[in-house]
């Protein structure tokens, strides 16, 4: 099921001062960044086949796969969504994949690599998100594993709140306390002339 209800084009989030001077930064993905996707998303998955006896190779071939899968049932599934692509000094570290409409921003998947984790780099980026739609008045929104509590300690302390389970994921949502309009800072455009997800991941790195 498409998830792209509203005529919008979804763009990426200011990178906070405090980020963008310790090199931090944030742009749109492109073609030439696969290869970093795969390896991405492999790095994030492989404990999850620890205890499954598999050659090395098998396990890479598995998640390959699935990260083709993934990719394809975003692009699919949420047409209009911001694709970003995390950096420090020009080299990527992360993605961050958005996708917005008329009630909320969702935030299809949030991953960084393991040595840039614990950084508070995902926290500010959030936060960002948070003021993107707090000025549009629209709430954001993520689907968490269930056995990832790491997660869903972060998104706990950043006012996330659990609103529904569905199979292996919780839906945590986040409102705006102010009702506050910034016509100057809006979350999605309504042309894409002007402007410029697998199942649902847990999407989040453990920061």
């Amino acid at each position: 099921m498409s998830h792209d209800s509203d005529e919008t084009v979804t763009v990426l989030p200011p990178v906070p001062l405090l980020l963008r001077e310790r090199g931090i930064d944030l742009r749109k993905e492109t073609p030439e960044d696969l290869q970093f996707l795969r390896s991405l998303y492999i790095a994030g998955r492989q404990d999850e086949l620890l205890q499954v006896n598999w050659p090395e190779s098998t396990k890479i071939a598995f998640l390959s796969q699935q990260f083709e899968l993934q990719t394809q049932y975003y692009k699919s599934n949420y047409r209009g969504a911001a694709w970003g692509i995390i950096t420090k000094e020009s080299y990527p570290i992360g993605r961050l994949y958005l996708h917005a409409n008329s009630k909320d921003i969702r935030i299809i998947d949030i991953s960084i690599m393991a040595d840039f984790r614990n950084q508070g780099i995902g926290n500010k980026i959030i936060r960002s998100i948070f003021s993107l739609a707090t000025a549009s008045n629209i709430g954001v929104s993520i689907h968490v594993d269930l056995l990832n509590s790491s997660a869903r300690r972060l998104y706990d302390r950043l006012g996330f709140v659990l609103t529904s389970t569905s199979g292996p994921y919780h839906k945590m949502d986040w409102t705006p306390k102010l009702s506050t309009t910034n016509t100057s800072a809006k979350l999605f455009v309504e042309s894409p002339s002007i402007v410029i997800r697998q199942k649902l991941s847990a999407g989040v790195e453990q920061r």
